[in-house]
């Protein structure tokens, strides 16, 4: 215990120290927000690959690699990349140049400001609060490992360390300390893989025990399964908030597009680690362990303590990145889309920054509330991700390249898909056996099968996003609130 107790006082001592420098430093809520719009290549390569490879590559994607193999790193990881690759190398460079703060504030923009109220509320409650649920609940699962802490008591340190650190340094804090926790948690998951091969007995003997389904890209559930997962899960990261921040907050258009270029390459190879460890656990991790114990599992019953206290550290760094970036996602819909935008257009810089800070307090309580009350927090992720990504992506699309897009298309496409997408489950089992049972004359079975496949809710909420986006916007007309541009090749012009 001593050397956790060690690499903890370090790790929060450094993660600290920097928030109490940029507290003095940041002068102003653009500086606190969005870093002033003035980082560095380095910092926001640093940044984005401790924002992608938080929690989810110590715990999540090894269980995942543990439960169904390599073809989890083709179902999520790769889906999540190419997405953001699509992202940074398609719009990076349009969206930097608009000197934006949110996701939501590009909706205001293009449509008036009560428009980016969907979002903004989508972006802050919807998906920042679960989610950094998730990172206060992990947390306090790494203080009961490391000091067999209680679980209620945990939250708590967790909660009072996250939202300490946040509500210091603001952005530029977050940003410059993901930075060097990108290398902690780098060499923590290396530390880990080396020691997953030696525990194994090798890659020739992973290669000879494992069945050959844990080694291929499409698994024992085959390739229709992957690619439905990985088309359920991919398109979110085209309007994930985070990587937003990121490229909003670079110093230059150049910067935005070259730094998340390089924090891609990295991070994909960063993230195949937590797979290979998940199959390689199956050799020397009892055969009926729960998933996500098998991180906890090697750090404490097989690492030595002071090789151990370094892997927790890099856990305790992803999920601290991850805690102030949904904190300052949901700081900034609140603070910019709501407060600036719609209940004091005209305040100044002091109750700009009173605001910002105490939106950092709200969306953190909330945070707390929820992962004392929820006993499913994944679940609700999931759903968050879900709705976010259906609701959002194809207007996001619209704003970029069509000019026929209208308000109320925009808005028809995100109230009826996020609702498709919420009821279809519940009847979804009743439409695939009448879909079955009237092409069973007309279709091989195989046919079927792959055809409902394709009934998957996410799939069916942006099909109907698709089609409601259209129709609505050819039958109505252009609010006098809109700024009528396709802002991939038009420009706002609205800050400077």
């Amino acid at each position: 215990m001593a050397w956790y107790i060690g690499y903890f006082f370090v790790y929060f001592g450094i993660v600290f120290g920097f928030g109490i420098y940029y507290y003095f430093k940041v002068k102003d809520s653009d500086d606190y927000l969005i870093a002033g719009w003035n980082m560095g290549f380095w910092p926001i390569v640093g940044t984005i690959i401790s924002t992608f490879c938080g929690a989810a590559v110590f715990i999540g994607w090894v269980g995942m690699g543990f439960s169904v193999g390599m073809s989890g790193f083709f179902e999520f990881a790769l889906p999540a990349y190419f997405f953001t690759l699509i992202l940074v190398v398609f719009f990076a460079k349009q969206l930097r140049r608009q000197k934006l703060y949110t996701l939501a504030d590009l909706f205001s923009e293009r449509f008036g400001g009560r428009l980016g109220i969907f979002p903004s509320i989508l972006s802050a409650f919807i998906y920042a609060v679960p989610t950094l649920a998730l990172q206060i609940v992990g947390m306090s699962t790494v203080f009961n490992i490391a000091f067999n802490m209680e679980p209620q008591t945990g939250i708590l340190v967790a909660f009072a360390l996250i939202l300490g650190f946040t509500i210091l340094g603001g952005l530029p804090a977050t940003i410059i300390t993901d930075a060097l926790q990108s290398i902690v948690l780098t060499i923590g998951i290396v530390v880990l893989f080396v020691a997953s091969l030696n525990y194994s007995g090798g890659i020739g003997e992973v290669l000879e025990n494992t069945p050959a389904h844990y080694l291929t890209p499409f698994g024992e559930q085959g390739g229709l399964a992957v690619l439905i997962f990985a088309l359920s899960v991919g398109p979110f990261y085209l309007i994930w908030q985070s990587t937003w921040q990121r490229i909003f907050a670079a110093r230059t258009e150049e910067v935005a597009k070259k730094a998340g270029l390089t924090a891609i390459a990295i991070g994909t190879a960063i993230s195949i680690l937590p797979y290979a460890i998940g199959v390689m656990a199956r050799q020397y991790v009892p055969s009926d362990i729960d998933p996500d114990l098998i991180f906890s599992y090697v750090t404490v019953e097989l690492l030595p303590p002071f090789i151990g206290g370094l892997v927790l550290v890099g856990l305790l760094s992803a999920l601290m990145t991850g805690a102030n970036s949904f904190i300052l996602q949901g700081s900034s819909n609140l603070t910019q889309d709501l407060y600036a935008r719609m209940i004091n257009p005209h305040a100044d810089n002091r109750k700009m920054m009173f605001v910002s800070r105490l939106t950092v307090i709200i969306i953190s309580v909330l945070g707390l509330i929820i992962a004392f009350q929820v006993q499913d927090i994944v679940t609700l992720y999931q759903w968050a991700l879900r709705l976010s990504a259906v609701t959002l992506v194809l207007p996001f699309l619209a704003i970029m390249f069509w000019r026929g897009v209208t308000t109320a298309g925009a808005l028809s496409s995100m109230m009826i898909a996020g609702a498709v997408t919420i009821i279809w489950p519940y009847f979804k089992e009743e439409i695939i056996a009448w879909f079955s049972n009237m092409t069973a004359d007309m279709l091989a079975a195989d046919t079927i099968e792959v055809i409902t496949a394709f009934f998957d809710e996410t799939i069916v909420g942006f099909l109907t996003s698709f089609i409601v986006l259209i129709v609505v916007s050819l039958l109505t007309k252009h609010s006098k609130a809109e700024n009528v541009k396709a802002v991939y090749k038009e420009d706002f012009n609205t800050r400077t």
